[in-house]
């Protein structure tokens, strides 16, 4: 009897394994998609001759323990041989680099490194696609590319010198954590975590000439802080800082030296103090609202960043009910993160995305249908605050993106010249890191942090008023690359969509958006609403000289109320800047606002219904513009 309930147990035990093993192997892509190793690594750590070396060696994460999975699945090398260059044979020392995943992290996260190689931190297909674009090396900024193909055009060489960096393919070929200063690294990047004394082992292990081995290995789990994402996003729009609140400066540091508000970073840059991200203020990590869904992509190739996020804020502050999915009903990924995490909250529902419906694991909407949301860095729990009353009953501004309202700042740099030193000895080659002669160099103008311009997403009937910023203001010295003497250079002035990380809870007002020359486009200066004859007239003086290479001011995106010469003047295809008709639109109210506050009964009525209700009823004491 005892034998037979024994037997039954472990029956049951196998069944069991099964159908987990099962769950967690679902996939989520068609056959035709699905990398070539579709199968876990036979892990037998028993028989792996590495811990005979390496004993008493602590640190793994729990689900990375070589008692669980052994060294081999990670490592590689020769399990079965006790000579040390034997054992090393065909080892890998820092796994997870996207050359080597294959064999290593993609053994077993098959699902993951799929996703991750078609993701656009891997490809950086936009970035490659503008350039091209920019240079005249193509006709669109929507083609798709792959950086590691980059060859030496004029556009490559410039992407080669000033921007390949930073992209997964990026090799890690040296022990120690992720930094400010760290690029790529394949699944490193997210996942590599050294704790102090993994650091001081390693420092003892290198300062002893590799001989005192360390007892103290470096984790790797899914605790992705924000230095991991740090290292690259740093750069470009600076949402890392942007977050943080910092604002890059083309300051030394002797010019800063005792000056408060001001903060020197690993790599020397200097940044100045200009509001941090309420998010941030909160103690939350960028992790916290992009899970893994979005950081390592669905497995889709999208041509630019803003496709494929597909998180927006009304998902967890949302206007009525929240879109939730069961704790049973997760994918198996998230299912994993739930797990790994250790939440408790399996018996309430969970908020999920409505765009794909990926769910957001770190929260939960309770039986008082109140949400909230548990901090990955700190384990905090935050209250969600569903949208203001002013926001959900808003009919004037449906269209218009919460960060364009609540965005406190974003960068706004002047321009740049960019020339090719063909004879500089001093160059070197970001995507196969090596020291080259010649290279693009950037002549910056200046760097400045503002509220952020708008513009207008489209797509077919529907349209969508988002932050704006410079994307490519800049001068291209192509004679200075090919040689060719009758080449002549090519001035661009195209702004980006942004999505600036520096949310506050209080919104800008309504002046600074209705009667803001840099918000509609013409750049810094005066605009003036003129009543001295029996109609209104804007006019506008500009702080900036005019570029003559297109006649508007050095920061400006459009002419003022006149038509658009300019045949590109966006980094996509599919955002604009204002129409004349809508910037006469916008400069109706700001003609408003000139009498009426904010606050005022009146302009209540046009948030909540509209302008043209309100414009029927309008006093003969109102003086309309003209233009």
């Amino acid at each position: 009897m005892n034998f037979f309930k024994k037997e039954h147990i472990i029956l049951m035990v196998i069944g069991i394994l099964a159908v987990g093993f099962f769950i967690l192997r679902k996939i989520d892509f068609n056959s035709d998609q699905k990398s070539e190793n579709q199968k876990y690594a036979l892990i037998d750590s028993n028989k792996e001759s590495c811990l005979n070396c390496h004993i008493q060696t602590s640190g793994f994460s729990e689900f990375h323990n070589p008692e669980v999975i052994g060294c081999v699945s990670c490592h590689l090398g020769n399990p079965k041989a006790n000579h040390i260059e034997d054992a090393h044979k065909d080892m890998v020392l820092i796994p997870g680099n996207l050359s080597d995943a294959d064999k290593t992290c993609g053994k077993c996260h098959v699902n993951e490194l799929y996703k991750i190689k078609h993701s656009l931190m891997t490809t950086n297909s936009g970035l490659v696609a503008v350039d091209k674009f920019i240079f005249g090396e193509a006709d669109s900024p929507d083609h798709h590319y792959h950086i590691k193909d980059l060859k030496y055009t004029a556009a490559d060489k410039h992407m080669r010198d000033l921007c390949a960096n930073c992209h997964l393919g990026a090799e890690k070929s040296e022990f120690g954590e992720i930094t400010q200063l760290s690029r790529g690294g394949g699944c490193n990047a997210c996942h590599l975590n050294y704790s102090d004394k993994a650091v001081a082992d390693l420092e003892t292990y290198l300062n002893s000439d590799k001989i005192q081995l360390p007892k103290v290995h470096p984790a790797t789990d899914i605790f992705v802080k924000d230095e991991h994402c740090f290292g690259c996003h740093s750069r470009s729009s600076r949402i890392s800082t942007n977050y943080m609140g910092w604002h890059e400066t083309l300051l030394d540091e002797k010019d800063v030296i005792n000056k408060e508000g001001y903060k020197t970073f690993e790599d020397g840059r200097i940044y100045s103090f200009q509001g941090e991200d309420v998010h941030h203020s909160k103690g939350m990590l960028c992790v916290d609202c992009h899970s893994s869904h979005e950081v390592m992509g669905d497995g889709n190739d999208y041509l630019h960043e803003e496709k494929a996020v597909s998180l927006n804020c009304s998902d967890c502050h949302y206007k009525d009910k929240p879109n939730t999915i069961d704790h049973k009903d997760l994918d198996a990924e998230s299912a994993l993160v739930f797990l790994h995490r250790k939440y408790k909250h399996a018996d309430k529902r969970i908020l999920a995305v409505k765009k794909d419906g990926h769910p957001l694991v770190n929260t939960f909407v309770d039986e008082n249908d109140e949400a909230f949301l548990i901090g990955k860095g700190d384990g905090k729990l935050h209250p969600i605050h569903k949208q203001s009353d002013i926001c959900s009953r808003d009919s004037a501004h449906k269209n218009i993106s919460c960060s364009a309202c609540h965005a406190q700042w974003t960068p706004r740099c002047i321009g740049c010249h960019n020339t090719y030193s063909k004879d500089d000895k001093n160059g070197y080659d970001l995507l196969v890191k090596k020291m080259v002669v010649g290279q693009w160099i950037e002549y910056i103008s200046e760097f400045n942090a503002d509220k952020p311009a708008m513009g207008v997403r489209f797509e077919d009937d529907k349209k969508m008023i988002e932050p704006a910023m410079p994307g490519m203001v800049l001068t291209i010295d192509h004679k200075s690359f090919s040689g060719d003497k009758n080449a002549k250079n090519t001035f661009h002035r195209l702004y980006a969509p942004n999505s600036p990380h520096t949310i506050s809870k209080e919104v800008r007002d309504c002046k600074s958006c209705h009667s803001n020359p840099a918000a509609i486009g013409y750049g810094n200066g005066k605009l003036i609403y003129n009543t001295s004859k029996a109609y209104g007239q804007w006019l506008f003086k500009a702080e900036y000289d005019i570029n003559p290479n297109d006649g508007l001011p050095e920061d400006a995106w459009i002419p003022f109320l006149e038509k658009q010469e300019a045949k590109i003047f966006s980094t996509r295809s599919d955002f604009r800047p204002f129409t004349i008709k809508e910037q006469k639109r916008i400069l109706l109210v700001g003609a408003c606002l000139q009498c009426h506050q904010d606050s005022s009964k009146v302009m209540q009525q046009t948030i909540e219904s509209g302008l043209d209700p309100i414009l029927l009823k309008i006093s003969k004491n109102c003086i309309l513009p003209k233009n």
